[in-house]
């Protein structure tokens, strides 16, 4: 059996894309309604100043369910309370002890919802070795972008638009 080589003149497969070729160095035009991902921000503050909010940290320090509960709500954007996040990190803490996994979950997610960087190493890290440090840090964050944190996420919602409610409408006086 012979070995097959192809044709060097024969033309390249069909793919079903366009094919466009760019000068060498150049950048290819953006996509249209591609928008690329804003630039990296940096943190409000760093890992260890727990102290510049004594009130976080003294919260942290005796009670950090109700810190990271808060910090839950505010990150999952009012999907998750502050009661439901802040009972189940107690129940992870009280079970298992790794209460810092759960934690750095959201730190991770509040890192991509602003662009922070990922230091001054990896989440879970940062939450296993320094997690109340951790929670402050992502507390003063949060207080820093404009949230009152013992509002939660509706509350703060409401003061954004000017807490401005309607009460409910009144029905007719009761008739017996």
């Amino acid at each position: 059996m012979a070995d097959f080589k192809p044709d060097a003149a024969a033309p390249p497969p069909a793919t079903g894309y366009p094919a466009v070729s760019y000068p060498a160095g150049a950048p290819a035009p953006p996509m249209p309604g591609f928008q690329p991902p804003p630039p990296p921000t940096q943190w409000s503050s760093g890992l260890c100043d727990c102290c510049d909010d004594t009130g976080s940290c003294c919260l942290t320090f005796w009670c950090p369910c109700i810190t990271f509960g808060r910090i839950a709500e505010i990150v999952d954007r009012g999907s998750t309370s502050c009661g439901t996040a802040g009972a189940l990190y107690m129940l992870i803490a009280a079970v298992t002890g790794c209460q810092c996994i759960y934690s750095c979950s959201y730190r991770s997610k509040l890192r991509m919802l602003y662009t922070l960087p990922e230091s001054p190493c990896n989440d879970c890290l940062t939450h296993c070795c320094c997690e109340t440090c951790a929670l402050c840090q992502a507390y003063r964050e949060l207080q820093h972008r404009g949230f009152d944190m013992a509002l939660g996420w509706h509350g703060n919602m409401e003061r954004m638009q000017g807490g401005v409610m309607v009460p409910p409408a009144m029905q007719g006086a009761m008739m017996r």
